[in-house]
């Protein structure tokens, strides 16, 4: 059975491969990188601020990477693997969720009051 792809590298997904879009989420992530430590070594910002400076860095440089070295867009070739990424994040925050939890209600069950 032949499904119109006699050559492996016509196919869509492999056609996705960029080496100039690899290199430009290389190049993002990298500077997010320095502008992070910079902003950490620099003590530029008071605590809370840069905790939401750095998170949304970290959120912004995700984004980037998921687009650029991923490839994950809505694009007919690409809909299966952001339908699983989609459904795959909310599992992630749930359990880093729980793990808060059970750790947190573990400590209060379990250190004796009064002491330290």
């Amino acid at each position: 059975m032949s499904h119109g792809h006699d050559n492996p590298l016509d196919h869509p997904e492999v056609k996705l491969a960029s080496p100039l879009r690899y290199f430009i989420g290389y190049v993002f992530a990298l500077g997010m990188m320095i502008l992070s430590l910079g902003l950490v070594k620099g003590h530029v910002l008071p605590t809370v601020a840069l905790t939401a400076v750095l998170s949304l860095i970290a959120f912004i440089v995700i984004m980037v990477q998921l687009y650029f070295l991923f490839h994950l867009d809505l694009s007919e070739t690409q809909i299966w693997h952001t339908v699983a990424l989609v459904l795959t994040v909310p599992l992630f925050f749930i359990s880093i969720a729980l793990t808060i939890w059970m750790f947190y209600t573990l400590e209060l069950r379990t250190m004796i009051p009064g002491v330290g």
